[in-house]
Order: structure tokens, then C-alpha cells, then sequence
């Protein structure tokens, strides 16, 4: 039985989208109107996203100020503006399962998405930017990336882009590199002998994620380098599709799992075969540990992958207890402004980005724990690009206010949010890259 006063750990239910429930509108609106009651009377939220504020507007906006006066239409209002940050499931709400009243928001939310994407309401903008593999390779092809990023710093076509696609035109868009993680790395073979310690095996299988092979790969290089100089055999993964992530966060389920089945006999594969696994973006980790484990929670192939799924800095912490880290230093860093990514903090592994990049002499971390509003794909859509950018404001504060050395995010596209925030011209240094620096290899 639980605890008085919620203080049991939160669990999370399977996803259930396969229960024919699930997808009942009529059922659908009955938990929303449930759950938004609850939300009303508590309201700890309200500094979070978008969601809560909208909601609480227009409950405020009737003359009775119940929710039971908000026209239903309207709560579409408040489920276009949850891009499963996770932060009040995982921060706020008191009314997480186990407790009675079992309120899980961004669940709720995805679920509403997943029935407007079936029912064929979703926009051919947001199907178009979540699907990351068909977009990357067409705009990596050598010769086309230039053009593309060209294209997308030219005003007249960025206002093309907001008027047919509805692409916010101050919306940073992200680089795309002809030259790919997977093409930089190509047919190498590391040559580091792994030595287990701990829970890790010492050999790490890289899903580099779309982000990190399209338009970052300089990150992957960072792993792989620093990894190595750790006595950590890395090996990319190939053939790999995006992880679902983007297509989660529209509701489009049935992509999802399509995805999945390309992708888990990969990663299955190196399981078996004793590898550890490490992706390059905190949500394609979180995707992994805990999102399909949800959507298919009797899938033990699935369980096994998620087991063997680490954050990278969550897999070196783990190294370095075993004495197993490389401490030979080069270079301080001096302080650093550190945004906590949600995808990663909601992994439940501890500050490890700040307590490895602290190993470093001379180096103090500013840890900030409030969400950037970037989504990958929110902050780029014309009628959300606003309210993203009011979300970054407190974290651009506090960047300001730590008046740091450098400024960063294990999330790269938060990192480059924070960094249009500040509006200097500054750029945000990946931890992966402040480690390799402090290396000085």
C-alpha cells in the first residue's frame, strides 16, 4: 500500500496502445477532463511549459473559473503544447503512480496526439521535420549540404519556409554536414583491448542517433576519442533509423514501431554479442531505456537493449568507480554553464555529466535544471516559436548571471537554443568536446 503523502518513488505504466481503450475519443476526453480537474486545484506546474499556463488561462477565462465551463474543444489548446519534457511527472506532479489518483501528463498528452495523428489531423510541416532519416540523407548528399544550409539563412527563403510550411524564420535550423559521422568514421577499427569493470564491459556499441550523424558529427568524433583515451573499445553502429524519438512526440505510433523493428535487431545483435550500448542525444537514450521498454513492456529483447543502455557520462562515472578512468589532465576548463537536459534528467542517473567534467582540475560546473523549450522540433514552428523562446529565458538568465568560461548542454540542440538566446554570437561547447579539450588530445 502506498505511503501517506506520495512519497513513494514514481513507476511508470506501459503505455497500453495496444488496449482498444486507448484509442476511444469518448474515454480519451473523460481522462483528460479527469486529470485537467486535478491539475486546476493544484497548479505546481505552472512554470514548466506551455501546457499548464494555457490550461490554467482558460479555466480563469469563465466566469464560474471551473473547468467544467472550458469548451472541450479547447483542450487541444493545452495538448499542442506538451513536447514530453517529462519535468512535471518527473519534478512536480504529487499525484504520480503509485498514488491513487495515478496522473501520468505527458503520457496523457502523447496519447491525445497519438489519436488526432490516426485520425489524420496532423500537419504535413510536423510530419515532414520528425522524419529525421528522410530529410538527413537527402540534405547530407555531398554538394546539396551547402546549398541547404545556405538556404536556410537567407531571408526570402526562410520566408518561404514560414509561409508554406509554417517554419518560424528566426527559428535556428540545424547544420547539415555532407560529411557524416558515418562517413568519417567509415571502415575504422579501434584497436583498444576492452577490459570489463564493474557493470560496463569496457566495448561500446555507438547508435549515433540522426542528430549526431547528420548535423553534429564532431560530437561522435568527441565519444569515440575520448572514450578510446579511457581504454573503451567504440563501435558504430550501422544501418541504424532514427530512434522514434520525433515520431513519439507527434503521436505517430505506428512509426514508431516500425522503427523499432529496424533498429532492435541491431542493437540486439551487439547485445548478445556483449556489447554495452551509448547513443549521442539524452532522448534517443531515454527512447531506448524507457519509452519502447513502455510501448512494448513484454518485448524481452527490448528489456535486454534497455539494460544495456548507458548516457555516456553515465557510462564513464561508472568507470571511473572502478578506478578504471584516465585522471591525466591537460588543460582546466574553468567554470562552465551546465543546462541539465530534461531527457537526460528524467533517466534518473544523477548529475554524472558534472560530476566527470568536475574530475577535470581547475573546473567548476553551474548546473541549471530548467528545460531550454527547444524539443528538436518545437521551438521551430511558427505559432510555438514565441512560447519556446519565453521557456529559454530563465536558463539564458542564468547563463548570463554565471558569467562562465563556457556554456553547455549534453542535449546539442539545447545547447544551440541557449546560444540564440544569448544573441552574442557565442557558441555552446558539447561536454564531450570540454572533456577532450581538458585532455588536449
Amino acid at each position: 500500500m502506498p505511503r501517506e503523502g506520495s512519497l513513494d518513488a514514481p513507476t511508470r505504466h506501459p503505455l497500453g496502445q495496444d488496449e482498444p481503450e486507448f484509442w476511444d475519443p469518448a474515454k480519451l476526453q473523460d481522462e483528460l477532463t479527469r486529470v485537467f480537474d486535478i491539475c486546476h486545484g493544484c497548479r505546481r506546474c505552472f512554470n514548466l511549459c506551455e501546457s499548464f499556463p494555457t490550461l490554467f488561462d482558460l479555466i480563469d477565462e469563465t466566469d464560474s473559473l471551473e473547468l467544467e465551463d472550458v469548451d472541450p474543444v479547447r483542450y487541444n489548446d493545452v495538448v499542442g503544447h506538451c513536447f514530453q519534457c517529462d519535468m512535471c511527472y518527473q519534478t512536480k506532479c504529487p499525484y504520480v503512480p503509485p498514488h491513487e489518483w495515478n496522473v501520468d501528463f505527458p503520457h496523457l498528452m502523447l496519447r491525445a496526439k497519438a489519436i488526432e495523428f490516426k485520425a489524420g489531423k496532423s500537419k504535413l510541416r510536423d510530419r515532414l521535420i520528425t522524419s529525421t532519416d528522410r530529410v538527413g540523407s537527402l540534405a547530407t548528399i555531398p554538394g546539396v549540404a551547402p546549398i541547404v544550409n545556405a538556404a536556410n539563412k537567407m531571408p526570402l527563403a526562410r520566408k518561404l519556409l514560414d509561409n508554406i510550411l509554417e517554419i518560424h524564420p528566426e527559428s535556428e535550423l540545424p547544420i547539415y554536414h555532407s560529411r557524416t559521422l558515418t562517413r568519417r568514421v567509415g571502415a575504422r577499427a579501434s584497436d583498444v583491448v576492452p577490459e570489463a569493470a564493474g557493470s560496463t564491459t569496457g566495448k561500446v556499441a555507438l547508435f549515433a542517433t540522426c542528430y549526431g550523424d547528420y548535423n553534429a558529427p564532431e560530437i561522435g568524433e568527441d565519444l569515440i576519442r575520448v572514450f578510446e583515451h579511457n581504454g573503451i573499445r567504440v563501435e558504430l553502429i550501422r544501418d541504424a533509423s532514427c530512434c522514434g524519438m520525433p515520431k513519439f512526440e507527434l503521436g505517430d505510433l505506428d512509426s514508431v514501431a516500425r522503427l523499432a523493428e529496424h533498429n532492435m535487431p541491431l542493437l540486439q545483435g551487439k547485445v548478445d554479442d556483449g556489447w554495452d550500448l551509448i547513443t549521442l542525444i539524452p532522448s534517443c537514450t531515454l527512447m531506448f531505456k524507457q519509452e519502447l521498454p513502455l510501448m512494448f513492456p513484454d518485448d524481452e529483447a527490448v528489456a535486454a537493449m534497455a539494460r544495456a543502455m548507458f548516457d555516456p557520462f553515465e557510462y564513464l562515472m561508472l568507470r571511473h568507480r572502478e578506478g578504471r578512468m584516465n585522471l591525466e589532465f591537460n588543460q582546466p576548463l574553468g567554470k562552465i554553464a551546465w543546462q541539465v537536459a530534461c531527457h537526460q534528467r528524467v533517466q534518473n542517473i544523477g548529475p554524472k555529466t558534472r560530476e566527470i567534467l568536475e574530475l577535470v582540475p581547475g573546473t567548476s560546473v553551474v548546473a541549471i535544471e530548467r528545460c531550454s523549450g527547444h524539443d528538436g522540433t518545437y521551438t521551430v514552428k511558427t505559432e510555438k516559436h514565441e512560447a519556446a523562446m519565453k521557456i529559454l529565458k530563465p536558463v539564458v538568465n542564468r547563463v548570463k548571471q554565471a558569467d562562465a568560461d563556457y556554456y553547455t548542454s549534453d542535449c546539442v540542440m539545447a545547447g544551440k537554443h541557449i546560444g540564440q538566446g544569448l544573441g552574442d554570437s557565442s557558441e555552446p561547447t558539447h561536454p564531450l568536446s570540454l572533456l577532450r579539450k581538458a585532455y588536449g588530445i
